[in-house]
């Protein structure tokens, strides 16, 4: 895979072809409109590239040092909350 110039969230926008049910289409336009639509589908596949590469990090972390424990788990909670809730972009976890 060739190195990417911008980071996941980064760039100028471009256009591309998508298709999806119209159900789930229909369903986005209810909820945020027209104008808002490209929004909503930018902001989904942000968070699932993000989610991604999480679980890619965590699982290489647990090849190289071990599951992580139940009190490192909380202790990430923790530093995740306080990170997001500061940038305003994640919803803290539950």
């Amino acid at each position: 895979m060739s190195e990417m110039p911008y980071s996941v969230g980064e760039g100028p926008a471009t256009r591309v072809s998508l298709s999806l049910p119209e159900g789930t289409a229909e369903a986005i336009r209810r909820r945020v409109g027209k104008r808002e639509f490209s929004a909503f589908i930018t902001a989904a596949v942000e968070r699932e590239l993000r989610g991604q590469i999480l679980d890619e990090y965590l699982a290489d972390y647990e090849r190289r040092k071990g599951p992580v424990s139940e009190q490192e788990q909380e202790r990430a909670r923790q530093v995740f909350d306080e990170v997001f809730a500061e940038e305003g972009e994640w919803p803290a976890a539950s």
